[in-house]
């Protein structure tokens, strides 16, 4: 089972997928997790998320998926289980979110909200990871190789 988490090999499109994936995402999980970039920190998301109906413990889970996922990704540690997580994290977004506002980012200011074509592309990277596993110059594949 471990074996088939970590299984990857010298990949170089699992290696740009992943980083790309991880550097994108990375920001997103240090505003939710620490308030960087303009964020609002943990307490304040924890409780935005609970406000709009979900359960703690998934707000939780959320900040955690993003923060550390991202973090698994750039360096290639449990890059399948941290693509995963990005996945439904994403799909989550969409669906509770992102739909009513459709397909476009609000680039010109002019919709009530951003569509989901970002979540799109970000699921789309995830399932490389998900499918090649880590690639090239991962922790996966040094664990793997040993």
């Amino acid at each position: 089972m471990l074996r088939s988490i970590f299984r990857t090999e010298d990949d170089a499109s699992a290696l740009i997928a992943r980083l790309v994936l991880g550097i994108v995402i990375l920001p997103h999980g240090l505003q939710k997790l620490l308030g960087l970039f303009g964020g609002a920190g943990f307490t304040a998301t924890v409780d935005y998320f609970v406000s709009s109906g979900l359960p703690a413990f998934l707000a939780v889970l959320i900040i955690i998926g993003e923060a550390f996922g991202a973090l698994g990704l750039i360096l290639g540690f449990l890059s399948r289980l941290a693509a995963l997580g990005i996945t439904i994290i994403m799909l989550g977004a969409i669906l509770t979110v992102h739909v009513k506002f459709g397909f476009f980012m609000n680039w010109a200011g002019t919709q009530a909200g951003e569509g989901f074509e970002f979540h799109l592309l970000a699921i789309g990277l995830a399932l490389v990871v998900l499918i090649r596993g880590g690639g090239l110059w991962s922790v996966d594949a040094a664990i793997t190789k040993s």
